[in-house]
């Protein structure tokens, strides 16, 4: 299938969805947003409920906090989802993935993804994004570790997270 789709009234619009937790989002997660909004005519960020993992923050919080972090990108729309990737991508009638790759670490596991959800729905074609170099060692796991001991985490993520992340740790300097 080509990925070039009909949403409503706009015949050939690029449709991608960025899947993840974002538990919380990163400077690391925002950059490849801002990159793949240039590629894609439209970008939904597609915060999982994953019950595998115990979050920081709620499916509610975590989607609020991205709006706040991408509203200046008119083509960003954020959403959640609590069923497999492939069954969310159809209902959006999309048939592009966005995903991150840090390290080299990264692309076995994202491989497996990609290779799974091609399996389910061969119409669906995974886009890898390498990570701005800058940002290759940051996940928000080490985020909410340094946060927890009431490290710096300005550099990091972006304000309303920061605020978020003090909110729930206590009021230490982040």
């Amino acid at each position: 299938m080509n990925p070039m789709i009909e949403i409503g009234d706009q015949p050939g619009l690029r449709v991608a969805v960025y899947p993840g937790s974002f538990d919380p989002v990163t400077n690391g997660h925002l950059d490849i947003i801002h990159r793949a909004a240039k590629v894609f005519d439209k970008l939904i960020v597609a915060v999982l409920n994953n019950t595998s993992k115990n979050p920081l923050f709620s499916v509610e919080e975590r989607t609020e906090l991205l709006r706040q972090a991408t509203k200046d990108m008119p083509n960003v729309e954020i959403d959640s989802f609590r069923d497999l990737l492939i069954n969310y991508m159809k209902q959006k009638n999309a048939h592009l993935i966005v995903r991150g790759l840090r390290a080299v670490s990264d692309f076995e596991y994202e491989l497996q993804l990609a290779s799974t959800n091609r399996k389910l729905c061969e119409d669906i074609e995974t886009f890898f994004m390498t990570s701005t170099p800058k940002y290759s060692y940051l996940s928000s796991s080490i985020v909410k570790e340094i946060a927890r001991f009431h490290g710096p985490v300005v550099d990091l993520v972006p304000p309303e997270v920061e605020r978020a992340l003090r909110g729930k740790y206590g009021s230490g300097s982040l």
